[in-house]
């Protein structure tokens, strides 16, 4: 019995929807890191991201004109979106970023669609969802690849000035993650459509979590095609299908909504029993019954690689301002609480993760732009991205305390961290992202051969076995060469290699080339001891997952550095590059330990640690220093700080706006301020009661002259106002009014 014949016994086969999601992407930077060597030189070949002139007149025109009519606290109090701000959503085409301008649409590049979506984000995650579905996987988007030209001429320009409102249905309550185990099924039969009987579809669906159902015009609907007469001539089981359907048509049901903790986004259901479609309604037509599921994964990376991170990028630059300014206007005992080492150690891990969360956002939207659909790399930005988020958002709260969890006007934290959860669970929930497709998929994808191997393996060809044998000495060849590389820069870690220009950078792209070169032997073994037990493997698999992640995010934070950043800003973004990717890749040195110390093979487990000389953390970590030195530098207004905020616009009177006019008010008078506190602190003067006090007893002794004083005085009052909290007279009933935006503001205490 041939080695072939003994593996086709044990391994399992890949799956009609496995192997249309593996067909369906690109493979891209993350290929290098599975193989061992990170490709520095793609790296930095990548075409760099910028905004067009149009894009940045949309940025400075539309969408700070939206960021003015947005009041957070009455949508969040209301059942619905505002309607002047649906319409105007309409008018402006904020729903056809990605459609061509021969539709009517924007057509603007992957890079412009994040910063509008995350922009929007900063001030309401409502909005922001509302306006990401119709640019993310959706009928826009399937039209454009996969309709027809009768197709995309009848929708394409409806969609793009908001006639039509899409929305897309996948999810059912019998299958969330597992999208391909969808029961809505399809009929192939004859029918009934204006007047005339025609071959189509007798669809039956019931769908969930359907965002923008509850307004939507036009229904996407993913469910599975039978042809039990044969009257395709084909096989019974014909597979996922995408249809596009009306509203309007016959027994469509849309309208009732969910409520997603609060956050007003439009989110419902659809159902609908024994609803007949024609062959025209399918996206694509008749030809494209059965190629749904490829259709869909090859769309995900709008959702996956765009929306879903621009919102984990939002709410880490949210945070970093929130927190940076809050921290340096806010005292206790005598000092800004920014000077307390508990409170540096939360800004410091919100600073280094926001540059980390920005420099995977630039990347990403760079490849996609690229036209690669790399949908390895989208999920670890959908998973890492949204992660990070959660995280600076949770310190975020620690460091605002008590201002975080009133609600109101002024809060800035609030919205974002109710809504985050639900880019956790969208296009696929965060646990099944981390553990079943980010290895998963690059294991497949990523490895040189073993695609190759597993379609020969349960290949019924004649010559089969001397194929097999053909890519099994390659893979051997690749597999030695990978061991050889592990033990050299482990043994010798001084040999790896780095290019970078920049002296400060080249440490860190050795240490990916290490960590990276490792990866490549323990998924080697993996593969080796466990074959098709690794897929069930799970904790073990996603270890190696989180060490690709981290890598591509160290990528990410040197490319940031090398090319975002300009000679003058390199020093004030110092600690948070060094912050940030010695986070990446000690990250990814514990992912690489732990798989090494829960392995199950015990031989196994030992001859790959000798054959990596991985017996220690040899990773640099984080240490107190670089604490206090980033901590104090998101202290500091800084271009650079404004760089990594930028998405943050202020507008008069909103929260952002009460907290940087304290912040920018303290920063100028500074000077003044050391003066006052030296004089208290030699006795010159004496502490008033308030600080209000102490100025008019620093002024009265010449420690500060009169145009301090008024500085000084004007910086009491922002400073006053941005510790503030929201304070209601709920008796007044006003979260029931339609007007609300003037008189909450008349009854906030401010």
């Amino acid at each position: 019995m041939s080695l072939r014949t003994q593996l086709r016994k044990i391994l399992p086969s890949i799956s009609v929807t496995e192997q249309e999601a593996l067909d369906a992407g690109d493979v891209w930077l993350e290929g290098s890191i599975y193989q061992g060597k990170p490709d520095f030189s793609a790296l930095r070949s990548v075409t760099e991201a910028k905004l067009s002139a149009e894009e940045q007149a949309f940025l400075y025109g539309p969408v700070n004109e939206l960021m003015a009519m947005i009041d957070e606290n009455h949508i969040q109090n209301s059942k619905h979106l505002p309607e002047h701000i649906l319409e105007f959503l309409k008018k402006e085409r904020f729903f056809s970023l990605i459609i061509p301008k021969q539709y009517g649409g924007l057509e603007f590049s992957p890079y412009a669609n994040s910063t509008i979506v995350g922009t929007i984000a900063t001030k309401s995650s409502a909005v922001a969802v509302t306006v990401m579905v119709p640019n993310s996987l959706g009928p826009g988007e399937l039209l454009l690849h996969y309709g027809t030209a009768e197709q995309q001429a009848h929708y394409l320009p409806r969609l793009a000035n908001g006639r039509d409102i899409p929305c897309f249905a996948l999810t059912s309550p019998e299958a969330g993650s597992d999208a391909g185990g969808i029961p809505d099924q399809g009929i192939v039969t004859k029918g009934m459509h204006e007047g005339k009987e025609v071959l189509g579809l007798e669809v039956t669906w019931d769908k969930r979590y359907i965002t923008l159902a509850p307004i939507a015009t036009v229904l996407g609907l993913a469910f599975k095609v039978f042809d039990p007469k044969g009257l395709l001539g084909g096989k019974e089981s014909l597979g996922i299908t995408c249809a596009l359907i009306p509203k309007s048509h016959p027994g469509v049901e849309l309208g009732n909504r969910h409520d997603p903790m609060g956050i007003r986004f439009y989110n419902g259901t659809t159902r609908g029993n024994k609803v007949f479609i024609p062959m025209d309604y399918i996206i694509g037509g008749q030809k494209n019954i059965g190629r749904g599921w490829q259709m869909l994964v090859s769309c995900l990376g709008a959702g996956r690689g765009i929306s879903l991170p621009a919102l984990g990028v939002s709410t880490s630059q949210v945070a970093l301002k929130s927190a940076s300014e809050y921290a340096a206007v806010r005292e206790q005992f005598g000092l800004a609480i920014g000077q307390f080492e508990g409170i540096q150690e939360k800004l410091a891990d919100i600073a280094g993760k926001a540059y980390l969360q920005e420099s995977m956002r630039v990347l990403t939207t760079e490849g996609l732009g690229m036209g690669l659909k790399p949908s390895v790399v989208t999920a670890i930005a959908k998973y890492h991205m949204t992660e990070l988020g959660r995280d600076v958002l949770d310190s975020a709260m620690d460091i605002l305390a008590g201002k975080a969890i009133q609600t109101g006007p002024q809060n800035t934290l609030a919205s974002g961290y109710v809504a985050q959860p639900i880019a956790i669970t969208v296009e696929g929930a965060n646990i099944l992202t981390r553990n079943l497709m980010i290895f998963g998929q690059g294991v497949m994808r990523c490895h040189p051969y073993l695609q190759s191997m597993v379609e020969s393996i349960h290949s019924e060809q004649p010559n089969a076995d001397k194929e097999f044998n053909k890519i099994l000495r390659k893979t051997v060849g690749y597999s030695i060469g990978n061991g050889l590389r592990a033990f050299k820069l482990g043994a010798f870690p001084f040999l790896a290699s780095g290019t970078s220009r920049l002296p400060e950078v080249v440490q860190y792209e050795k240490a990916a080339q290490q960590l990276a070169s490792k990866l490549a032997v323990y998924a080697d073994f993996s593969l080796l001891v466990l074959g098709g037990k690794l897929k069930q493997a799970e904790l073990l698999s996603a270890r190696l997952g989180d060490v690709m992640s981290f890598v591509y995010a160290a990528m990410a934070s040197i490319r940031y550095y090398e090319q975002k950043v300009s000679e003058q800003d390199r020093a004030q973004a110092a600690p948070y590059f060094h912050y940030a990717t010695r986070y990446a890749l000690v990250e990814a040195e514990k992912a690489l330990h732990k798989f090494l110390d829960n392995f199950p093979n015990t031989a196994a487990r030992r001859f790959m640690r000798v054959a990596t000389m991985n017996f220690s953390h040899r990773m640099p970590q984080i240490n107190d220093d670089m604490v206090r030195e980033l901590a104090k530098a998101a202290q500091l207004d800084t271009l650079f700080k404004q760089q990594l905020t930028h998405l943050v616009k202020p507008t008069p009177g909103d929260g952002h706006d009460i907290n940087e006019q304290a912040y920018k008010a303290k920063m100028a008078c500074l000077d003044s301020l050391a003066k006052v506190k030296k004089a208290l602190k030699k006795r010159e003067i004496k502490s008033g009661v308030t600080f209000s006090d102490t100025l008019n007893n620093a002024f009265v002794a010449s420690i500060i002259n009169e145009q301090e004083y008024v500085q000084l005085v004007d910086y009491n009052r922002k400073r006053e106002k941005a510790i503030r909290v929201d304070e209601f007279d709920f008796d007044l009933n006003l979260v029931e009014d339609k007007n609300t935006t003037e008189e909450l503001k008349a009854a906030v205490n401010q």
